[in-house]
């Protein structure tokens, strides 16, 4: 599949960590809103299993191309609530992609009694339709709260609903009974859903680089459930204003999930985020 299609995955979750505000005067509630436009370069494969009757099963992989030829819709916003030491945060993005292209890297074909192999010559075709929506909600303390530094310890979760739909075009050399290669050409239209909970902890902070309004910022958070690991780590620089900051980060994330009942097998995403973040 093309990079284009994974950022849905999670961003595929694709889930943005929470600004770390400057040190707020008083004991008031302070809150910041953060929109950002993450594009990152994309590595990893979706699990297509068999659907009846027969079955095909697509391990469908990524490509270095452009994928804003085929975004249709995106929305990734972020906003905390602090109030002296404490802090809460919530994050969303969502993504819809329509008319994708994808390679397929690997297909295993049930055409009947007999042990078919794949060879290596494949030749196939995905037109893809994905929405990808990640979510995050945590909370937090900061541990050190002085006027150039702010670390803050934090626990949540996050979770990644994907839905894929696709029409794979398979041309494949198999090799059958008594060693014979068949051709098989197979035409099927797949729709796969995932919905995955994982709680995750972290620590995050904001760094004053001297007396200037310039600052350094870091992420860290790893967790899992039910057959997932996940974890993401993110470094940056960012500028204050009056009236918030514009931050640029470089971010990974990465999600690694068992079990062949999954449509995510794993997935990891790289690149630099830009963002305003706003405060009142």
């Amino acid at each position: 599949m093309s990079r284009k299609t994974l950022i849905a995955l999670a961003m595929a979750a694709l889930a943005a960590p929470l600004p770390v505000a400057a040190q707020t005067s008083g004991g008031g509630w302070s809150f910041s809103v953060m929109p950002y436009l993450w594009l990152p370069s994309i590595d990893g494969a979706l699990r297509f299993g068999p659907p009846p009757p027969g079955g095909v099963s697509a391990n469908v992989g990524t490509d270095p191309d452009s994928y804003l030829d085929s975004l249709d819709f995106a929305l990734m916003l972020t906003g905390t609530a602090r109030k002296d030491r404490w802090v809460l945060g919530s994050d969303l993005i969502y993504l819809h992609f329509s008319n994708t292209d994808a390679k397929v890297k690997s297909v295993d074909h049930n055409l009947g009694p007999g042990p078919f192999a794949v060879s290596s010559t494949t030749n196939a075709s995905v037109g893809m339709d994905l929405k990808g929506l990640v979510w995050q909600l945590a909370g937090g303390y900061a541990v050190a709260q002085e006027k150039t530094a702010t670390v803050d310890v934090f626990g949540g979760v996050r979770y990644l609903g994907l839905d894929a739909s696709t029409n794979a075009n398979l041309t494949v050399q198999v090799n059958g009974a008594g060693g014979r290669e068949v051709a098989v050409s197979r035409g099927r239209g797949i729709d796969r859903s995932d919905n995955i909970w994982a709680g995750i902890v972290g620590a995050r902070g904001r760094f004053g680089l001297g007396d200037s309004p310039w600052f350094a910022n870091a992420y860290v958070d790893l967790g899992g459930g039910s057959s997932t690991f996940t974890w993401q780590g993110i470094a940056g620089l960012g500028y204050a204003f009056k009236w918030g900051d514009v931050i640029l980060d470089y971010r990974y994330l990465s999600y690694n999930v068992s079990g062949s009942s999954k449509l995510i097998d794993e997935v990891s995403f790289g690149g630099l985020a830009l963002g305003a973040n706003f405060r009142f």
